[in-house]
């Protein structure tokens, strides 16, 4: 019997932009299998980013690693991938359009950082706090026990069954009218 779940996910893919969109569902289904609903979004909004920069920026392939780590009270969200230039957090212009991946992940994370990995390659991760995201699950609700017959809300419409209901011009309540299909 396995007490406590593994805390470790690992996806191997490459980042192209089709692929972005599978990764950001893997990681909220794998945070919400965690309990860690509350990081979704900060997690998904990091590893996009994260994920667009080796797109755009990564030589000589795009094949990347996604790895998430939840280790006490801390869930480390990382990139592996073949390029060995660690990245530079750039000031953007204000109507720039891209330039800001990093900026957005500092900005949603606890911590983050980039380190070289092995002679051809480097790891770019952020950090998110954990017991943030337990404490804000909400508690189970209450059940009430449903009455057998609930009241009616809604006054009872009679509808003519002959008379047709998108023809605006006949009143609900003029005779019918006959129809010769053939």
């Amino acid at each position: 019997m396995i007490s406590n779940p593994s805390r470790h996910c690992t996806v191997e893919l490459q980042a192209l932009p089709s692929r972005i969109g599978q990764v950001r569902r893997i990681v909220s289904a794998q945070l919400r299998y965690w309990h860690l609903d509350a990081l979704i979004d900060r997690a998904a909004l990091g590893v996009t980013e994260l994920l667009t920069n080796v797109h755009l920026h990564a030589q000589p392939d795009k094949t990347c690693t996604v790895e998430l780590e939840l280790l006490l009270d801390r869930l480390t969200v990382s990139v592996h991938d073949h390029d060995p230039t660690l990245p530079v957090m750039e000031v953007a212009d204000r109507l720039a359009t891209g330039g800001r991946g990093l900026a957005l992940v500092a900005a949603v994370s606890e911590s983050w950082g980039a380190r070289p990995d092995g002679d051809t390659g480097k790891v770019v991760w952020f950090t998110l706090p954990a017991l943030d995201a337990a404490a804000v699950l909400p508690t189970l609700p209450v059940r009430h026990p449903v009455p057998e017959k609930a009241p009616r809300r809604f006054a009872e419409i009679e509808v003519d069954p002959v008379a047709d209901p998108l023809d605006v011009r006949t009143p609900a309540h003029a005779p019918a009218r006959s129809a010769v299909v053939g």
